[in-house]
């Protein structure tokens, strides 16, 4: 839940209140009323009005700004990967978290001792 007077951006116009997306607003009260679809009331001060919006519609800015942050460090990275030919790095990158879950199957089944995998056998075969 965002705290009051939080800056927000405003990122989608769910129902298509003409909502100035893309602009930032500042958040000014909670709509606490259970009839209502809308969850907050924001302040637009290029607009100069308040708007009615769900939590859909608005996302924080800090978080927004640690998005496209994290957006763009991935990108470099692949245009970093791809420059110096780094073929691991560039699937690793393309391949997500899939890749690194990968590599720690394989250490810890390598490491197992033989009477760990013999009772995972049996267990699995007991099944």
């Amino acid at each position: 839940m965002l705290r009051l007077g939080e800056k927000i951006v405003i990122v989608a116009d769910a129902f298509e209140q003409s909502l100035p997306i893309g602009d930032y607003g500042y958040l000014i009260a909670y709509d606490r009323n259970p009839d209502n679809a809308f969850d907050y009331v924001i302040r637009v001060p290029e607009a100069n009005r308040n708007f009615y919006v769900t939590a859909e519609d608005i996302e924080a800015e800090e978080q927004m700004l640690a998005a496209e942050a994290e957006r763009a460090t991935h990108e470099a990275l692949i245009d970093y990967a791809l420059s110096t030919y780094n073929e691991k790095l560039f699937h690793q990158l393309m391949n997500g978290e899939a890749a690194e879950a990968e590599e720690i199957e394989t250490t810890s089944q390598e490491s197992m001792s033989q009477a760990d995998f013999i009772k995972q056998v049996n267990l699995r075969a007991w099944i």
